[in-house]
């Protein structure tokens, strides 16, 4: 039986739009877990039905340690939301990924150390796979969709994810470089492995705001705020190229991540 399928974009508050999404309600969606980040709007993007949550609450309140991840994606999953498309601001630790790129994530490396990150803390035990945690039919999509608009990207790159909200030391930065990881961020993890948790289909949008502090050059606010507002035009773009071309059947094996995954 085929999925109905639904489309949850979790971003900065930047990212939404009222012009972006069609038919807009702001609804509250209550969880075990507490509450989501701030009211989800749902409504439709080029006639599919979207569910949209502000990751750091609408007025960017909430740091990076103190997201409510489990609910953000619970909500999702209980709202029947089958892919999940996550933009998300990143420094770059590789000279190729340049400001204004977009990096469609396929690995990461944890370094948070204060967040829950799995929903089974009860009688049963979860073994998620994350050997590959991001859905390769959203990252070949949201690829094929860049080429087609003339951004610049790069279809994979791993991701070193840190507990923040301060920024790296350059002994942390070089050392991470060190580690062959190409981008830096702070909320792809638990996000990524809850989403797996949840069955739902995963893809980080990383847009590249600046390097990273190993390399030594003096970037200014205004310039970060400049690129930032360049790629959130970008982003809604692509929103709006992809999310009809995502097939109406999940072929990948995120729908299927659980089997077996649970003691």
């Amino acid at each position: 039986m085929k999925e109905r399928i639904k489309i949850g974009i979790i971003g900065g508050s930047g990212v939404y739009d009222p012009k972006l999404i069609k038919n807009a309600k702001k609804i509250k969606v209550h969880t075990p877990f507490g509450l989501t980040s701030d009211l989800i709007t749902t409504g439709f993007i080029k006639g599919r039905p979207v569910v949209f949550i502000p990751r750091h609450g609408s007025n960017h309140t909430i740091s990076p340690s103190n997201v409510n991840y489990r609910a953000n994606i619970y909500a999702m999953k209980k709202l029947g939301v089958t892919h999940i498309l996550a933009p998300s601001a990143v420094g770059s630790l590789n000279e190729g990924m340049k400001p204004g790129d977009f990096v469609f994530t396929n690995q990461f490396i944890d370094r948070t150390y204060k967040r829950e990150t799995t929903f089974y803390t009860g009688s049963q035990v979860c073994h998620i796979s994350v050997a590959e945690p991001c859905c390769p039919v959203l990252r070949k999509l949201l690829s094929d969709s860049s080429k087609k608009l003339g951004f610049p990207f790069h279809e994979r790159g791993t991701c070193v994810v840190i507990e923040g909200p301060r920024f790296s030391t350059k002994a942390e930065s070089n050392m991470f470089r060190q580690w062959n990881a190409d981008i830096i961020g702070m909320t792809m993890a638990p996000e990524v492995v809850l989403a797996r948790e949840a069955e739902i289909c995963y893809a980080t949008i990383a847009m590249v705001t600046d390097y990273d502090v190993w390399r030594g050059t003096h970037v200014s606010g205004d310039e970060v705020a400049a690129t930032m507002r360049n790629n959130l035009s970008k982003v809604k773009q692509l929103l709006l190229e992809i999310i009809p071309k995502i097939p109406s059947e999940r072929t990948c094996n995120c729908k299927n991540a659980l089997k077996g995954a649970i003691m």
